[in-house]
């Protein structure tokens, strides 16, 4: 590969780089004057976004499949990883414009770290070798930690970001181990490497080297995906976090866990699936599914019920792993990206509504509302459509994520793994009307009648998220045939 292909295929990542770069210097410029960094910095955040999105859009065009020093593979599947993770940061900077300058003066460096943390996950999905990985899920961590703590003089933030830190810490060590395993028993690090040592024969201590590895390594791919019982870290990290921030750790951050694991089991270790890597994530399934939708219904803080649910809706996604199937276009890795696409849209949809709200009560507890319906019919509209999109209820996107991943583990036999996601489905949908009682069916509290004005800003990302929801649910065929494309390729290597 030439030079020139190089910086074509990492032109995603460069322009990531420099944007994120021209955010801090631009601050530093301006250091003199506050009001015209925060008024312009977000634009040109917003800006070098859109270019890469742009770029990645192309490169899509362009189907590739090329290897960057052995280190890095650019192909569909992590091209449409990095424009999930771009999308996300979008609308969680428009819907930051009027949250975070209200709450600390360190507005710029927030936008900055938000396209940093972008940066990281485009790096972690195209990864092709351990250390990379490695290196590609520390940095998204440090990023994340500094985000959550963002607001460095409320308490519920420091705490939020110091569980998650030491969570992390323990989490990465784990992982670390599990990667000196697999590079001691195949003298390795590139995940094709890997694959063709243990595809020369499982014998000997290879044979016993499968099981181990692939645990200690789901402890740090799970505790980025916020899988059961890799999650304590979430709902304090997720309540105490800026409410932007909740927004991106429960989605792009969450894809890049999924992204990640569904590289090195799929291209590295793929002679383990029956016997050790399904087994595991069936239990990891099974186990985050039903503890977040059982913990969620006790939950009357709005984001705290959203971080459960989160945690919910990652057993439903690992579905698509447990169930991958030879069926490119209906099988469970194409059903994995179709609902980490369509939950995207949801859950940031929801967390938009919950930011307007916080925005105007400076409460995110269930009371809060209370005849929303009344106080801002937009918000109450919205929230029940992401809502019905989390419950699974058609015709919503998440309604179609469900059904593919759903079918998916069927089609491949795994009916008991199917009917518990099921019966989660609808213990789910229990406190996702819960909210929307509140919103329709209960008296505001007094003082608490004032409708809910709602800025410009958090009015686009709603109409985004609202008609990205419908439209992915009421036209499913072109997003399943770009996932299916997405993961072909790495279906083939497989």
């Amino acid at each position: 590969m030439t030079t020139a292909e190089t910086f074509l295929y990492l032109s995603p990542e460069l322009t990531l780089l420099l944007v994120a770069a021209l955010v801090f210097v631009l601050d530093l410029v301006w250091r003199r004057d506050p009001d015209r960094a925060h008024r312009w910095l977000p634009w040109v955040a917003m800006g070098g976004l859109a270019v890469a999105l742009i770029i990645t859009v192309a490169l899509m065009a362009r189907n590739p499949s090329a290897h960057i020093a052995t280190m890095m593979v650019i192909d569909p599947m992590s091209l449409f990883f990095v424009a999930i993770a771009i999308v996300g940061a979008m609308l969680v900077i428009l819907s930051a414009l009027d949250y975070i300058p209200a709450r600390t003066p360190y507005v710029s460096e927030f936008y900055a770290l938000v396209v940093v943390a972008v940066l990281a996950i485009a790096i972690i999905v195209s990864a092709n070798d351990l250390i990379l990985i490695y290196l590609g899920m520390e940095f998204l961590s440090i990023t994340s930690y500094i985000l959550v703590g963002f607001l460095k003089r409320n308490r519920g933030s420091v705490e939020g970001a110091l569980k998650y830190f030491l969570y992390g810490a323990a989490a990465s060590a784990v992982m670390l181990y599990g990667m000196s395993f697999l590079y001691g028993a195949t003298g390795a690090t590139d995940l094709e490497a890997i694959a063709r040592v243990f595809s020369g024969g499982l014998t000997g201590d290879l044979a016993l080297m499968g099981f181990p590895a692939i645990a200690l390594l789901m402890v740090g791919f799970g505790f980025k995906a916020s899988l059961v019982p890799f999650h304590q870290w979430a709902p304090d990290a997720y309540e105490g976090a800026p409410t932007p921030v909740t927004a991106f750790l429960a989605t792009a951050s969450k894809a890049a866990g999924f992204a990640i694991i569904a590289r090195v089991l799929l291209v590295g270790l793929p002679m383990f699936q029956e016997k050790e890597w399904v087994p595991i994530l069936m239990g990891l399934s099974i186990l985050t599914m039903t503890l977040g939708n059982l913990v969620a219904i006790q939950q009357r803080d709005m984001k705290r019920l959203l971080a459960y649910s989160s945690i919910a809706q990652a057993g439903y996604i690992l579905i698509g792993l447990v169930a991958i199937g030879r069926d490119v276009a209906f099988g469970g890795l194409s059903g994995l990206l179709v609902y980490l696409f369509a939950y995207l849209f949801t859950n940031i949809g929801a967390f938009v509504v919950v930011i307007a709200v916080e925005n105007a009560t400076g409460a995110t507890d269930l009371p809060a509302y209370a005849g929303l319906i009344r106080r801002s019919p937009l918000l109450a509209s919205m929230l029940l459509l992401f809502l019905l999109s989390l419950a699974g209820i058609p015709p919503t996107g998440g309604f179609l994520g469900k059904f593919l991943v759903f079918g998916a583990a069927i089609r491949a036999h795994f009916l008991t793994l199917a009917i518990i996601a099921i019966i989660n489905s609808v213990i789910a949908a229990f406190y996702y009307l819960n909210v929307v009682r509140y919103m329709f069916f209960v008296q505001p509290p007094d003082g608490g009648r004032k409708a809910i004005a709602v800025t410009p800003a958090i009015r686009v990302a709603l109409w985004v998220c609202a008609a990205m929801t419908l439209l992915i649910g009421v036209c499913a065929q072109p997003f399943v045939t770009w996932a299916a494309h997405s993961a072909s390729l790495l279906a083939a290597v497989w």
